[in-house]
């Protein structure tokens, strides 16, 4: 992400203390206990919120602030001209989805010269983050896109001390580095449990946000375990704490001094904070990090699923109670699953005895069990629980013809579609299905669009469309298809009316 310019605007700030009242962080204190300034400093937040009705940093800030650093990571990189710049950038950079969720650090790359705007050759750039120190023997948490591709990463310290440090391991796919320096006696931050605090409270984030080291930012909690796209594997703590390029990689703080987790992500369509930040739990970064400190590399355990959410008209359409739980869209053919004997439609209900009330909450589930190990699936099928076993596997970083046959109309469900022909089975790895030609009614307010192949209707698979006519017809009001589209499958939910 890179910086163009540095505005400067005025704030007024209106601070209204009623004390009398005064609700902090979720308990009321009808009558709190005036200290000095002075001694309130020397507190923690919570005890300074308890005592005068205010939460207060500096006490934390003094103490763990030493222990955050700044972290340049310098590359090299093919410096392209600016007309081939251009001709790189995607076709719509106003669309939100462009800005989605991305990582944030400063690049700036060295300038070329010609009448371009730019040379071919290769050019130093160097990338800014944040960082903190977990032991005093000098191992670093941060951000592995804070330090990906990098030829030299230097460690500033507050007290201006400045380290080479070495990349013992780098993990893209939780976005977690761990660094190393030679020193010894070094000021460190204490861990917390994420599980323990609560969406609405107070967390601070100190980091070196534009390159401004050690800046201190605060706000609350906004919302856990939040799933985001393309990050399959991280339960992520969304916050409302004012993060820009720079912060990535530094510690998100409770109030009790503790560091619940890593600054890593914000959404934005400017390039800067719009109030949506996140940061990985510290709980997943340490186990993380106690793989890259042993191996180089993380294990993690990989059951061969596709899963979506339930909403309640899939849930009434499985038979459910309530949607909890994760619905299995497609199975991995010769994977962990599929040999285990999941099938397409069976809700994950639990694992080893754990409740999964969001489908969100599997994949990190799986993950942190042990390759090779087993694991208790209960599920959902035919309207009843059934208890699975399964042998975990090892997650690895790696992962159309015409026809003249007649669409034949369903009325009720409102789709035309006729039978695949053998090449587009075979060139789809499908046994069965119905290609939708054309969508209206009850199917295309669900979203179902021409070139989706039916594949099941409540989990029994469909080959003809007399058979998808007679299901219909004998469907209750809602009814759950599964389709693929394009490489993918998905369970969607139609309601009938």
């Amino acid at each position: 992400m890179n910086t163009k310019t540095l505005s400067r605007g005025a704030i007024a700030i209106a601070v209204a203390v009623a004390l009398s009242a005064g609700y902090v962080a979720g308990t009321r204190h009808t009558d709190p206990q005036i200290i000095p300034s002075a001694q309130a400093a020397a507190l923690m937040p919570a005890e300074a919120a308890a005592k005068t009705g205010i939460p207060d940093f500096s006490g934390l800030v003094e103490t763990y602030g030493p222990a955050v650093v700044n972290i340049s990571a310098k590359h090299v990189v093919k410096q392209v001209s600016q007309r081939q710049s251009m001709q790189q950038l995607p076709i719509d950079p106003s669309d939100p989805f462009y800005q989605f969720f991305r990582h944030f650090y400063g690049q700036f790359p060295g300038q070329g010269g010609g009448d371009d705007g730019g040379s071919q050759g290769d050019q130093p750039s160097a990338s800014l983050g944040s960082g903190f120190i977990i032991s005093p023997d000098g191992y670093i948490l941060t951000n592995a896109h804070v330090v990906d591709g990098a030829n030299v990463v230097t460690v500033k310290l507050t007290d201006k001390r400045e380290y080479r440090a070495k990349v013992v391991g780098a993990d893209k796919q939780s976005d977690v580095a761990v660094l190393k320096i030679s020193a010894a006696n070094l000021p460190t931050v204490k861990i917390g449990d994420p599980s323990q605090s609560k969406v609405g409270q107070w967390v601070v984030a100190i980091g070196s946000p534009y390159g401004f080291d050690n800046t201190v930012t605060s706000g609350i909690i906004s919302a856990k375990s939040r799933s985001l796209p393309e990050e399959n594997y991280t339960p992520f703590i969304q916050t409302d704490v004012p993060v820009n390029p720079g912060n990535s990689g530094g510690p998100l703080f409770n109030l009790q001094g503790e560091v619940i987790g890593i600054n890593s992500m914000i959404y934005s369509q400017t390039g800067g904070f719009q109030g949506l930040s996140f940061a990985i739990p510290i709980n997943e970064a340490m186990k993380v990090k106690d793989d890259l400190v042993k191996t180089g590399h993380v294990s993690r355990g990989r059951l061969g699923v596709a899963v979506q959410g339930l909403n309640q008209t899939l849930a009434d359409s499985f038979g459910l109670g309530k949607p909890n739980g994760a619905l299995v869209s497609s199975v991995d053919p010769g994977g962990p699953a599929a040999k285990a004997g999941l099938q397409a439609g069976d809700v994950i209900l639990a694992v080893n005895g754990t409740q999964i009330s969001d489908s969100t909450d599997l994949p990190s589930m799986i993950a942190g069990i042990k390759p090779g190990s087993k694991a208790d699936l209960q599920v959902w099928r035919d309207k009843a629980k059934k208890d699975i076993a399964v042998t975990i596997g090892a997650l690895t970083d790696a992962k159309a013809a015409s026809n003249d046959t007649q669409a034949q109309e369903q009325g009720r469900l409102g789709v035309a579609v006729r039978p695949l022909t053998p090449q587009e089975k075979s060139g789809a790895s499908l046994s069965h299905g119905l290609l939708v030609q054309q969508s209206s009614g009850p199917a295309a307010s669900a979203g179902i669009q021409p070139g989706d192949v039916i594949l099941a209707v409540n989990g029994r698979p469909v080959s003809s469309p007399d058979q998808l006519r007679d299901m219909i017809a004998k469907a209750g009001n809602s009814i759950a298809l599964l389709i693929q589209r394009d490489s993918a499958q998905i369970f969607v939910p139609v309601d009938l009316g």
